[in-house]
C-alpha cells in the first residue's frame, strides 16, 4: 500500500515551501488539494492551494457524505472553515501522496486511511524566527491582516502543544533553519519508508 506523507507545522514554519519543493524535486508524489471557505490570497489559485469554495458548496459535500475532515476558526476576518474530502484525489493502491495541513486533520486521515497509511513530518522553527516571517509575509498582503497573523501565532501554541504532538504520535520532527538542510533530512526519511 501507498502513503500520505504529511507536511505540517506552525505557521509561518516553511512547511509551504518545503512542500513545494518536495513536489518540485519528486515529480512522483501526488498533491491532495484541500478546501476552504476563506478568501483566496494574492498569489493562490484555486485548484492548486486550496479549492475555494462556498458554505454552500461544502453543505451539499457534507450531505454526500465526502468530508473526512473539518475546522471552522473564528478570525478577525470572519468564521473560515477548511476540508479535506474523498472527492476521487486519493488512491492508496496506486500512488504516493505528499500532503500539507494541521494536526487535527493529521490525525482525521489517520483515523480514516489508517495509521500504516500516514507518515508525519512536522517542521518546527523556533517562535521569534516563525513571527518575523509572518509579519514579512503579511506586510506584502495588498490588505494586510496583521490582527489575524497574530491570532493563528497564538493559536498554533495550543494546536501543536507538546501534549497535542505526543497524543498524534509525533517523534520526528525537522528544524527548518537552514532550508536545504532541512530537505536532505526530510529526503533521508522519506527514503528509509520505503526500506
Amino acid at each position: 500500500m501507498s502513503k500520505i506523507y504529511y507536511v505540517m507545522g506552525k505557521s509561518s514554519s516553511g512547511k509551504d515551501t518545503v512542500y513545494k519543493r518536495l513536489m518540485e524535486k519528486h515529480p512522483g508524489f501526488h498533491a491532495v488539494v484541500p478546501y476552504t471557505t476563506r478568501p483566496i490570497r494574492e498569489g493562490e489559485r484555486d485548484g492548486v492551494e486550496y479549492f475555494f469554495v462556498d458554505r454552500n458548496r461544502l453543505e451539499e459535500m457534507q450531505r454526500a457524505g465526502e468530508v473526512i475532515e473539518v475546522r471552522s476558526y473564528d478570525t478577525k476576518c470572519g468564521v473560515w472553515t477548511y476540508f479535506t474530502a474523498d472527492d476521487g484525489q486519493i488512491d492508496l493502491q496506486r500512488y504516493d501522496y505528499l500532503v500539507i495541513g494541521t494536526l487535527v486533520s493529521y490525525e482525521a486521515l489517520k483515523k480514516y486511511f489508517g495509521e500504516e497509511a500516514l507518515v508525519p513530518i512536522y517542521i518546527e522553527v523556533e517562535d521569534g524566527i516563525r513571527l518575523s516571517r509572518a509579519l514579512e509575509r503579511e506586510k506584502r498582503q495588498p490588505v494586510p491582516k496583521y490582527a489575524e497573523m497574530c491570532r493563528r501565532f497564538l493559536a498554533d501554541e495550543e494546536d501543536f502543544s507538546e501534549e497535542n504532538l505526543k497524543k498524534a504520535g509525533i517523534s520526528v520532527r525537522f528544524t527548518n533553519t537552514d532550508l536545504e538542510q532541512c530537505l536532505n533530512e526530510i529526503e533521508a526519511y522519506i527514503l528509509r519508508q520505503f526500506i
